[in-house]
């Protein structure tokens, strides 16, 4: 599948590497080196994905993606070489779909962008409501509210509630939710699963530290539950 890729990334000669392998797959690429810069260029181009470094001059990409997700839908594949939890925790919150910390493979970076694109053409959920104890989970809408109050959450975590919330009690492993998600090589983003965890906990759970809904199964992984009232 080809797309329209906005690259932003403030190193020259990296962003050349990565033009030269969106194009030998199809990829029609805009190549950008400021955040300032990158914003204009997706307004304008509207671009399927943009491929995102977090240091950049000017508006720095945390920014540029809190700016994008009040815009647009449009994928966010975040580059950091900031790799603390607390740092990648915050470009999720903030949209970006998946991240990849730096140095990175060229190759890797192209399996992230393949996988972001197939989800994104992927057929909608099944129509209806999901409700799970407090939540009720819209995958039509793309609504999650909880005791009928709306929550804002990630393209990532509602991905995570839409498919758990099909099949309330059963334990989906990490690599079960990758699918549903990204679908990306496990040994190096089953990390992502836990982060989004840790963020729809904070925006569902009475008590994010004693988890109610969203339960971990130690072990195995997680599940939905209806909770306790």
């Amino acid at each position: 599948m080809c797309a329209k890729v906005l690259v932003a990334e403030d190193d020259p000669r990296q962003a050349e590497v990565v033009r030269r392998y969106l194009a030998a797959e199809g990829h029609e690429t805009v190549v950008v080196h400021d955040g300032r810069t990158a914003l204009d260029e997706a307004r304008r181009w509207q671009p399927g994905l943009i491929v995102l470094d977090v240091m950049m001059p000017g508006l720095d990409g945390l920014r540029v993606c809190r700016t994008l997700r009040e815009e647009s839908d449009v994928l966010v594949l975040m580059l950091t070489a900031r790799a603390t939890e607390d740092d990648l925790l915050l470009g999720l919150e903030l949209g970006a779909d998946d991240y990849l910390t730096k140095p990175y493979s060229p190759r890797e970076l192209m399996a992230r962008v393949r996988t972001l694109l197939r989800r994104s053409t992927r057929a909608a959920p099944e129509p209806g409501p999901r409700p799970v104890g407090r939540l009720l989970i819209d995958p039509v809408r793309h609504r999650l509210s909880v005791d009928g109050v709306p929550v804002e959450c990630t393209r990532g975590e509602f991905a995570i509630l839409a498919a758990m919330a099909g099949q309330p009690e059963r334990v989906f492993t990490r690599a079960q939710l990758l699918h549903h998600t990204r679908g990306i090589d496990r040994s190096s983003t089953e990390r992502t699963i836990d982060m989004h965890v840790v963020n729809l906990r904070r925006k569902i759970e009475t008590d994010p530290q004693r988890p109610s809904q969203l339960v971990t199964v130690y072990g195995v992984g997680y599940k939905l539950s209806a909770g306790t009232p």
